[in-house]
């Protein structure tokens, strides 16, 4: 099954465009155990999302168990929902390559994040899994990101519009969607004009402050759709007590519903 397809079936089933962030902090967890922590959040908002999206970078920071909880956690979720590998990869050749092979063939995931900076042959070998998705970084949610990406070319055309167009010239196997950040909705409805039937992955409302009204009103499709909109930081730490799964299952079916009432559901 292609992964727009796993996409949108989990989205119809679940009723939902909200993707929960799978980034543990051990010095913020209410347990010791990582792996457990991921398993009860999962366990716990299955129902509520469209697909779970761990970043590798808090794994990596664990050392080789990290990238064990990593592969065991992916491992532990329901065959239904995607899982969107965060992961920021860009590079040529075999390198690039061997990025491909390791989020796909070791790790599993149905779609990862990647960066375009290093052009097209960076990404063409994630584009080869013709099944999976592959997230382009198109306008970032951090505020940093109007370094490069808001740079105007000859033409008068920004960087991240670049990106966005040459995206559309590479989906011949129709499995590219982009990142852009809910912390620029103007940018963010432009992109939707630009793509409007790419799936979108949406960070930064909650922590980052992007407006949620105007993230799902710009974000999603013509068919209320494609819009994958990530909370992380305000579902897994929801409590810092032992009811850590039950106040993220709270949290995770009052954001799924406030978007769900923005769309008109």
């Amino acid at each position: 099954m292609k992964f727009i397809d796993k996409l949108l079936i989990a989205g119809k089933k679940n009723k939902s465009l909200l993707c929960v962030g799978l980034d543990p902090d051990p010095q913020r967890l209410p347990i010791k155990d990582v792996l457990d922590f991921n398993k009860q959040i999962i366990d716990a908002t299955a129902d509520l999302v469209c697909a779970y999206k761990p970043n590798l970078a808090f794994y990596e920071a664990m050392g080789v168990k990290g990238m064990q909880i990593l592969k065991k956690t992916v491992a532990h979720m329901p065959r239904e929902i995607p899982v969107i590998g965060d992961a920021k990869r860009g590079d040529i050749g075999n390198t690039a390559a061997a990025y491909a092979k390791a989020l796909f063939d070791y790790y599993k995931f149905d779609a990862v994040t990647v960066n375009p900076y290093l052009g097209y042959d960076s990404i063409e070998p994630f584009l080869n899994y013709k099944t999976r998705g592959v997230f382009i970084l198109c306008r970032t949610s951090n505020k940093s990101a109007v370094d490069f990406q808001d740079t105007v070319d000859n033409f008068g055309m920004k960087f991240y519009e670049s990106v966005a167009l040459k995206a559309g010239e590479w989906n011949n196997h129709d499995n590219i969607g982009l990142v852009v950040g809910a912390t620029y909705p103007d940018e963010l409805k432009a992109i939707r004009e630009m793509c409007p039937r790419m799936p979108l992955l949406i960070p930064g409302i909650g922590a980052q402050g992007g407006d949620l009204e105007l993230t799902v009103k710009y974000g999603i499709d013509a068919n209320k759709e494609k819009a994958v909109i990530v909370a992380a930081r305000q579902v897994l730490y929801a409590s810092k007590d032992q009811d850590f799964a039950q106040a993220a299952r709270r949290a995770a079916m009052e954001l799924r519903d406030s978007i769900n009432r923005i769309r008109g559901l």
